[in-house]
């Protein structure tokens, strides 16, 4: 999904600086966007780690300028095969929260101060139907994300009337690695392309759609 809305953001001529733990991959989708003739920009780093984070927002506004768009995209399941919640370790719940919940948000109060400034900005939190259907042992990813809609909701009242918008979109079942940990015997063929999707989420961003709403991408409707 990551490497899917970089390509359409960088092909509507946006400046990207895309995000992940690893450099290779990360190294490949942007040579690809490069040399397609889009900018775009690595930078290494886990959204996790409590020290890596204002390293991670200083080297993006150094390589693309002002943020405009923020999208969290980052997310993890925990171990797989998925677990009933009460067989989930403490730890495994924590380390899932960080990744889907604290880091965004610790990234976002880096970002959403200069867009507030600059009456103008959009950060966006890449959610999840489990965040609002009880899936059996999807408990730490839903919790993560049922969170993650709500703290969406909470920074969009907090931040009304500075320009700042802030939207939660469920991009829906796609043919990606997570789904396949996830669910490994999916039919692939029922499932939506990341480029699909990520041509949708740009349609979003690029409309009018108002702060605090969350959306379902296959319908791109507005949802609870």
């Amino acid at each position: 999904m990551g490497r899917a809305l970089a390509e359409a953001l960088a092909a509507r001529g946006a400046r990207v600086a895309l995000v992940a733990r690893e450099a290779g991959p990360l190294g490949d989708v942007v040579a690809k966007i490069n040399g397609s003739g889009g900018i775009a920009h690595a930078i290494v780093g886990d959204v996790a780690d409590k020290a890596a984070v204002h390293r991670i927002a200083g080297q993006a506004q150094g390589l693309v300028g002002e943020i405009g768009i923020a999208i969290h995209n980052a997310s993890t399941l925990g171990p797989v095969p998925l677990r009933l919640l009460l067989d989930t370790e403490c730890e495994d719940l924590a380390a899932v929260l960080e990744t889907n919940l604290v880091g965004p948000f610790r990234l976002t109060k880096i970002l959403a101060g200069a867009m507030a400034l600059r009456g103008a900005g959009t950060i966006v939190h890449l959610s999840s139907d489990a965040a609002v259907e009880p899936y059996p042992r999807w408990g730490a990813y839903g919790v993560s994300k049922a969170a993650q809609d709500h703290l969406s909701r909470i920074l969009a009242a907090e931040l009304a009337e500075t320009g700042v918008r802030i939207l939660a979109i469920d991009p829906g079942e796609m043919d990606t690695k997570m789904h396949a940990d996830a669910i490994p015997d999916a039919d692939r063929a029922t499932l939506q392309r990341p480029a699909d999707v990520a041509a949708k989420i740009v349609a979003i961003l690029e409309s009018d759609v108002a702060s605090g709403t969350r959306l379902s991408v296959p319908s791109w409707a507005v949802s609870s």
